[in-house]
């Protein structure tokens, strides 16, 4: 059968990935209200079209941060893409190297940010950055892409603590032994006796995190910051005030507040408030052209996607 969208992918990839693995991409917090009205937010989007406006000549470059990229469409951070496919995010840094765009590599890699930038060393990366308790784990982590040529901080603020994702918790998931959070590797002791979440301890990340911890990553790096997990005009506010380089606008593909807004129904009252002052970008939900048109004509710069980049790799599997 032809692969002729994103949903084509999605099916090949429930069917031949193992079910704790699809279970743990497809999860969202709770009963994942906020997961659906993703893509559903986009279903109740109408587009007003114009007509005889010569379209016979169309451009789809865009710059981001300074940067052009040769569409508005960057691959957001997710975890564990050697769970799709052996090569992991070693080829997805390639395949957006190839395409020129933006690849936001997540602290939750398979394969560390030295071997993502060896594999496509002229492509165009940020990094996703977590907050820890230990802030010399964060603050090791930011002086590692740095010297690596990363091009921004994407500061993720959505995760005081992980969501309640029930699939995961049903299948019990952990990554299978031949599979590590590489960036951590050699890190933490293995101790049995301390509960794991998602390939690292327990308890690892900060729930105490707040707005000064903008200006300590303003200390330690000159790299831009990009905040991610803004939902709502009074933050984007505040993002704005504390100096930050640009906004995603997330929901964290609803895998962390049930109940909140879908992504881009949030975006408009964002980009009114921000008014021009600094980038912002949009994730979540976005599956189609049509959609990635909405989310610009709504404001955006450029969106992000995550799923489906991992459709793509499990899809790998069948052309090797």
């Amino acid at each position: 059968m032809a692969m002729v969208c994103l949903t084509d992918f999605e099916e090949y990839a429930k069917e031949h990935l193992s079910k704790a693995t699809w279970d743990y991409y497809a999860a969202g917090a709770d009963e994942c209200c906020t997961r659906d009205d993703n893509l559903l937010a986009y279903k109740r989007i109408r587009l007003r079209p114009r007509v005889l406006r010569d379209v016979s000549v169309s451009d789809t470059r865009t710059t981001v941060q300074g940067t052009e990229m040769s569409f508005p469409v960057g691959i957001a951070p997710t975890a564990f893409h050697c769970l799709a496919w052996q090569e992991g995010e070693i080829a997805t840094a390639r395949a957006t190297e190839a395409l020129n765009t933006c690849y936001i590599t997540s602290t939750y890699s398979t394969c560390s940010v030295e071997e993502i930038a060896a594999a496509a060393p002229n492509g165009y990366r940020w990094f996703q950055l977590y907050m820890y308790r230990d802030r010399k784990l964060s603050e090791q982590l930011v002086h590692r892409v740095e010297a690596l040529g990363y091009k921004a901080l994407v500061f993720t603020v959505d995760v005081p603590y992980t969501g309640k994702r029930r699939n995961d918790i049903r299948n019990q998931f952990r990554l299978p032994p031949h599979l590590k959070v590489k960036n951590f590797e050699g890190v933490f002791q293995q101790e049995t006796s301390v509960p794991e979440e998602y390939g690292i301890p327990a308890n690892t990340l900060d729930p105490s995190i707040s707005w000064k911890d903008i200006y300590w990553l303003q200390s330690i790096t000159h790299l831009p910051i990009i905040v991610k997990g803004i939902l709502t005009k009074e933050d984007a506010e505040l993002a704005v005030e504390h100096g930050v380089q640009g906004i995603i606008v997330s929901n964290h593909g609803g895998r962390q507040l049930d109940g909140g807004p879908a992504s881009i129904d949030a975006l408009v009252e964002i980009v009114d408030v921000v008014a021009g002052r600094i980038e912002i970008y949009v994730d979540g939900g976005i599956r189609t052209g049509s959609d990635v048109l909405k989310a610009l004509a709504l404001g955006a710069k450029c969106v992000f996607i995550g799923r489906p980049a991992v459709w793509g790799l499990a899809y790998k599997m069948k052309s090797n």
